[in-house]
């Protein structure tokens, strides 16, 4: 049996959003072929929607993969899936699995807790302050003749330092990654602790305020300027 794993918003190269259709494209041919279709949502589970982002697409795969977030942060990660496929692992079939921090009782109370405040409200306002911090960093750039796209959604975002539409791998890849790295030295030393790659994620949390937001715009201001 074959497999098809992907993660439905890309996390691992910077945020890159599926192209409309994509993901609904990856479920027929998987389907047609008798493939398994497998979403890492270890980054996009709970934090792109309460149903992740198979609930933004109307998407459903055959097995989903999570990591830390239902562990409140703590080390952790989980799959899920199908009846006919769970019913292979052990105990139920022949598949064994275990793992170090599979079921952590510390991990488990954590991810309880965290799960339980998970609500439309919060992914509401999480978003609201993502868009905020996306804007303010795009303006920040425009402000300092930098060439920026930022990509976000829910509470994650990427500046991508390009002048291209950031859609896939290739045009990720293009980014000016000397010109993050001044970005990101202009950052710590204005107090601000962004990502150190130019391809990993930024996330938001309910531990973080609008004033937040705008300390960090208004650092990316300063930062940008040196960067250029």
């Amino acid at each position: 049996m074959a497999a098809l794993i992907v993660e439905p918003i890309a996390g691992n190269m910077g945020v890159v959003p599926p192209n409309d259709g994509f993901l609904r494209g990856l479920r027929e041919i998987s389907s047609s072929e008798g493939a398994v279709l497998i979403f890492d949502e270890v980054i996009s589970g709970f934090r792109a929607a309460a149903g992740g982002a198979q609930a933004i697409a109307g998407v459903r795969p055959d097995l989903t993969c999570l990591g830390k977030i239902i562990g409140g942060g703590l080390p952790v990660g989980a799959y899920g899936g199908r009846a006919d496929l769970m019913d292979l692992v052990s105990p139920a079939g022949p598949v064994y699995q275990a793992g170090t921090l599979s079921g952590n009782p510390l991990a488990m109370t954590a991810g309880l807790w965290c799960l339980d405040r998970i609500t439309p409200k919060l992914h509401a306002w999480l978003a609201a302050l993502t868009t905020r911090l996306a804007a303010g960093l795009a303006d920040a750039a425009r402000a300092a003749g930098v060439d920026l796209q930022v990509n976000a959604v829910g509470s994650i975002l990427t500046p991508f330092f390009t002048a291209q539409p950031v859609r896939d791998f290739r045009s990720a890849t293009s980014a000016d990654t000397d010109r993050y790295a001044r970005f990101f030295r202009g950052m710590i030393v204005r107090g601000i602790y962004p990502p150190p790659s130019q391809f990993e994620a930024w996330f938001l949390s309910a531990a973080h305020t609008r004033a937040d937001v705008d300390r960090t715009i208004r650092a990316a201001r300063e930062a940008m300027r040196k960067a250029g």
